[in-house]
């Protein structure tokens, strides 16, 4: 057997009784091999332990096995700095590193700058540094007109990761914002709350306007009125979600549910309730969404949304590869969500 360092194609050629061009075929992601054969030489791989010389694919392919994903610099980082880490991120890297792996690819991963002009700047020196075969462009970049049009200059097949809202080109994962605010309404209504509050989130987010316009739509069709001060606005920080849920609570009438554009400002909501003495579920019911890790350990656990954070990180992985593979995947692909019922919503007293 060779030493790890010394592995080559025809050692895995050999273990696998197949053709260094068969090996290569799989390695590279080509047509035309077995599904059978395919796993016989990936279990060969596995076994030797043998690394592809990435330089060399890139060399003879024209393709670097690189998908760039770019996220939300200023916030990533204020969340990694004040300790509170980031679920979101850690869910889209999930899907997406895996995915990637499985394929032969590499998922790298940039923080970029909210601000428009300076986002096209870092994404376009990026481009020229790394030349990935695809870009996941997720919220607020998916929203940047600048960087879609740069990514076509350039003939870089990308994908908009977590927006709903509409665009006409490039490859457009979601799930629909619209129809989950509206669920949530529903799912308090149907235990028994007849006045509902909301807290919005950024303004910089399509996602924000959808979950809204969702909730409002959705009170108007079960009859019930949004009394002013029902909605507030936050931008998705803990600070800005407690301060919402103040705002609320100064009404003479307050609402008896909250639903919170994500879970940090739904946090808030428990915090401050709980400061006030305010029970829940039983004088306030909470529904938050994305369903990241941590809802589960609230007091109480949250009922939510589930965004399908992972399986829509996978899903742009898998359409960008084939697109730099030649086939047009363009379009938008709708993942279903989850209402996930927990013990921060009971039903009306």
């Amino acid at each position: 057997m060779a030493k790890h360092g010394a592995l080559t194609i025809e050692h895995v050629a050999k273990a696998a009784g197949v053709s260094r061009q068969t090996v290569s075929r799989v390695i590279n992601n080509g047509p035309n091999v077995k599904p059978l054969v395919r796993e016989r030489i990936l279990a060969a791989i596995d076994e030797l332990g043998y690394v592809p010389n990435q330089a060399a694919r890139r060399m003879g392919g024209g393709r670097s096995y690189l998908i760039l994903a770019i996220n939300d610099r200023p916030r990533t980082i204020e969340n990694w700095r004040a300790g509170r880490g980031n679920d979101w991120v850690d869910q889209m890297l999930h899907g997406g590193m895996l995915t990637c792996e499985a394929h032969g690819y590499h998922l790298l991963f940039e923080l970029v700058d909210v601000v428009p002009d300076r986002a096209l700047k870092q994404l376009d020196h990026a481009l020229s540094s790394l030349r990935p075969d695809g870009v996941i462009l997720t919220p607020p970049h998916s929203e940047n007109p600048l960087l879609a049009a740069l990514l076509i200059q350039r003939g870089i097949a990308f994908g908009r990761m977590g927006s709903s809202a509409r665009h006409d080109d490039g490859i457009n994962v979601f799930m629909s914002d619209h129809d989950a605010g509206a669920a949530a309404v529903r799912h308090l209504v149907a235990l028994g709350h007849r006045r509902i509050g909301f807290i919005s989130g950024s303004a910089r987010y399509a996602a924000s306007d959808a979950r809204e316009q969702g909730y409002v739509e959705a009170m108007a069709a079960a009859g019930l009125s949004i009394c002013e001060g029902d909605i507030q606005h936050g931008d998705f920080s803990f600070a800005s979600g407690a301060a919402a849920m103040e705002r609320i609570l100064r009404q003479p009438d307050p609402p008896t549910a909250i639903i919170a554009s994500n879970d940090e400002m739904a946090f808030a909501v428990l915090h401050v309730a709980a400061d006030l003495g305010m029970a829940v579920p039983t004088q306030l019911s909470v529904v938050s969404f994305d369903d990241t890790p941590g809802v589960r350990f609230s007091v109480p656990p949250l009922t939510a949304i589930r965004q399908p954070i992972s399986a829509m990180a996978e899903t742009i992985c898998i359409k960008l590869i084939r697109a730099r593979d030649g086939e047009d995947v363009t379009g938008d692909y709708v993942l279903p969500f989850d209402l996930i019922e927990r013990q921060s919503t009971a039903r009306r007293g």
